[in-house]
């Protein structure tokens, strides 16, 4: 026993020591007894906050699954997409739906767009060998001039000059015969000292047209679409060179397009479209302003040979030589339009157009009785011999 009391005396250094172990031992076992209380603590607000959602998750589809139950059986939506709102929505659809009474019809859900794929053309692979046939005996040759300004009518002073002139019925009904002969057709100034009748374009552009001989045209007014530009990989060499593409834009539509980032480069150019911009737009309809550059493209290229017509919502993905040969050359043809993909008479144009408010209803009315007073027919699918009378 003195050897251990010796020895504990005579070694202060490490009673020390043991006794920092064991005041170590007891912070650590109080660290894990109070870690073990926090880890059963936060266990329990866990559950607690689980419980919670799941309650309320229960209420929630037990409240939306009566309503939707109750509007079910009234002949209402069924399905959770179509019940969309607040609980107060919920109640105020449920008092309409009474109010309504129990005889109101359902009402037939709208019918999915259709989709439609462009028709198989069978174009030849190239270019390079295209050979332009000589005219055909049944053009009957012609020389057509156009009216280029009118004059004021004596018995009318107070006539405004047109865009497209004051044309009787006897001289439009003239102009349908194939004879020398002097017609209205747009551009048509008034007497000297009156403003433009509309569609003014730059010199250099009008110089540019005057010397195309085949014409890719499309046009945007109002800023009414997006720029679509031909696909530049599908167009040959030799239509780049050889064929004009030509866009045409008002002043607002090019600030769109400058916007989104389609500058004309310092030749005017976007990707193959020369944009030409119209200025003082002759009709407020951007409808009808964009039918002049659809149906004059003859006075428009007044040099062209050819010209095709692009709608904007189309890109053109052949090669316009190619069009050319497959839809004029190779059936002996002077004109060709593609057939619409749902409607083929002009019936069923005028009620789609009044469907849709295009035009004052009045007015396409009018025009709709003069085409049939004029000879128009409608058109009889079971007759094979006139397929497309309309």
């Amino acid at each position: 026993m003195d050897f251990h009391k010796h020895s504990s005396e005579v070694l202060p250094e490490r009673r020390v020591a043991v006794d920092k172990l064991q005041g170590q031992s007891d912070y650590s076992s109080r660290n894990t007894r109070r870690g073990r209380r926090f880890g059963r603590i936060s266990g329990r607000r866990l559950l607690i906050w689980v419980f919670s959602l799941a309650v309320l998750f229960f209420i929630y589809l037990s409240v939306f699954g009566i309503h939707m139950l109750h509007v079910d059986s009234k002949g209402g939506p069924s399905s959770l997409s179509e019940v969309k709102g607040s609980f107060t929505h919920v109640i105020v659809r449920e008092e309409q739906d009474k109010s309504a009474g129990d005889d109101v019809s359902k009402q037939p859900r709208k019918p999915h767009r259709a989709r439609y794929f462009p028709c198989e053309v069978s174009f030849l692979d190239s270019v390079n060998y295209l050979i332009e046939p000589k005219d055909s005996a049944n053009i009957t040759q012609f020389s057509v001039h156009y009216v280029e300004r009118e004059e004021r009518p004596l018995h009318d002073a107070s006539l405004k000059p047109r865009f497209g002139g004051h044309q009787t019925l006897r001289e439009r009904k003239e102009s349908f015969y194939a004879r020398n002969q002097t017609m209205h057709c747009g551009f048509i100034k008034g007497p000297v000292g009156f403003q433009s009748t509309g569609f003014d374009l730059d010199e250099e552009d009008k110089k540019y047209m005057s010397s195309c001989s085949v014409a890719v045209s499309s046009c945007i007014f109002g800023s009414s679409d997006f720029l679509r530009r031909p696909t530049s990989k599908l167009i040959s060499d030799y239509s780049k060179r050889n064929v004009c593409f030509v866009m045409f834009v008002d002043e607002q539509t090019l600030s769109k397009l400058s916007a989104e980032g389609n500058v004309p480069d310092d030749r005017g150019y976007i990707g193959l479209w020369k944009i030409v911009v119209v200025r003082n737009l002759p009709y407020k309809d951007m409808r009808k302003t964009g039918k002049v550059p659809k149906f004059l493209s003859h006075r428009l290229f007044p040099s062209s040979r050819y010209s095709i017509w692009l709608d904007s919502k189309l890109r053109l993905v052949a090669d316009p030589m190619l069009i050319i040969e497959y839809f004029l050359w190779r059936t002996g043809s002077e004109y060709a339009i593609s057939n619409h993909y749902t409607r083929h008479c002009v019936w069923e144009e005028v009620l789609q157009n009044k469907r849709l408010n295009k035009y004052n209803p009045t007015a396409i009315d009018e025009q709709f009785n003069y085409y049939r007073s004029d000879g128009l027919v409608k058109f009889d699918q079971s007759d094979p011999n006139i397929p497309l009378p309309s």
